[in-house]
């Protein structure tokens, strides 16, 4: 009997190189993502939201930065240029309101200020109102309203009347009424530190009942889910629910309606300036600047065209972010 011609060989061992590249593909197939991760995905597809957000941060960037930026282009917000100023007409000399090299956006009328300078010292009293009054808001809508969706019974109807009566309450008039009894010193401030700290208490105050709706209908849903079932049945008590089971769930509407409301907080802001209301001259303000620019808006148009596309641009680039955000952390949007 002969030999075959051919003997079977033996199949050739996979490599260790091949192994550990099936390795990787098969991890890479099985790898989950985070839900922060599925929504800065989502984020960076929407080109808008990433340029509100831009905007966001390079206002933040200018506020912070205000003295050393108008340092830079030697101006001061305060300083008065009666030179620059026609004296019949009280109006900046040369076309679009004196704009030149030295003042990048004119000067005021009659006193001959920087345009420029006062609009970057003007981004921090705006966002300082925005956001702090959006802190006070979160704190105190998120604490009430998840206490009134957990508990419910007389502890959910107190607090939803409080926020309906605080809804219907005339919010403006009552800022308007309040600031102008305040005194000059208060807690150690004096002067406009004691209308910005007013002005951040009274809106956030009167804030926090939007947010504790939202967070108050979540809770509801959340408190029946089979999680807080389970931790229930295991012995965990009331408050370990509420911050270590709820809260952590409550965080991305939250976020969402912090980055709605801030922009509603500089437009009030703005408005409570305009209405004399506000920070004190000469404490820089946008709003205080176009209610200045009423008597000028026709020889000097300019004036009043600056500070209303600063609070245009600002309340835009919020509106933009915070809706990528609200879309970014949708859980039913695609992923």
């Amino acid at each position: 009997m002969t030999a075959p011609l051919h003997e079977p060989t033996a199949e050739a061992a996979p490599s260790a190189a091949d192994e550990a590249t099936a390795a990787s593909v098969d991890a890479k197939a099985v790898q989950g993502r985070s839900l922060g991760r599925i929504a800065w995905e989502r984020l960076k597809r929407d080109k808008l939201a990433l340029t509100g957000g831009v905007v966001v941060l390079f206002l933040i960037l200018v506020a912070l930065l205000a003295p050393v930026i108008a340092h830079a282009v030697g101006q001061d917000p305060e300083l008065h240029h009666e030179d620059l100023i026609d004296p019949l007409f009280g109006t900046p000399k040369g076309s679009l309101g004196g704009i030149s090299g030295d003042h990048l956006f004119g000067v005021e009328p009659v006193s001959g200020r920087d345009i420029f300078a006062r609009i970057v010292y003007g981004a921090q009293i705006s966002l300082l109102v925005g956001f702090l009054s959006a802190v006070v808001a979160v704190i105190l809508g998120t604490v009430l309203g998840i206490l009134a969706g957990f508990f419910g019974g007389w502890v959910d109807a107190a607090i939803s009347r409080v926020m309906d009566g605080l809804l219907a309450f005339p919010q403006l008039l009552f800022i308007i009424a309040l600031v102008s009894v305040m005194p000059s010193e208060m807690l150690g401030l004096t002067g406009t530190g004691v209308r910005v700290f007013v002005m951040i208490l009274v809106i956030g105050f009167f804030g926090w009942p939007y947010i504790g709706r939202v967070v108050r209908g979540q809770t509801l849903s959340l408190r029946e889910r089979e999680y807080v079932e389970a931790a229930r049945s295991l012995g965990a008590g009331r408050f370990y629910i509420l911050f270590k089971e709820l809260l952590p769930n409550l965080v991305a509407p939250i976020i969402v309606y912090t980055t709605m409301m801030i922009p509603t907080n500089i437009l009030t802001e703005a408005a409570l300036s305009f209405l004399g209301v506000g920070v004190k001259p000469p404490t820089a303000s946008w709003g205080q600047m176009l209610s200045n620019a009423i008597d000028y808006y026709e020889a000097d148009p300019m004036y009043m065209v600056v500070p209303g596309l600063a609070i245009f641009i600002t309340v835009l680039a919020f509106n933009l972010f915070g809706d990528g955000v609200r879309d970014a952390l949708d859980p039913k949007g695609s992923r």
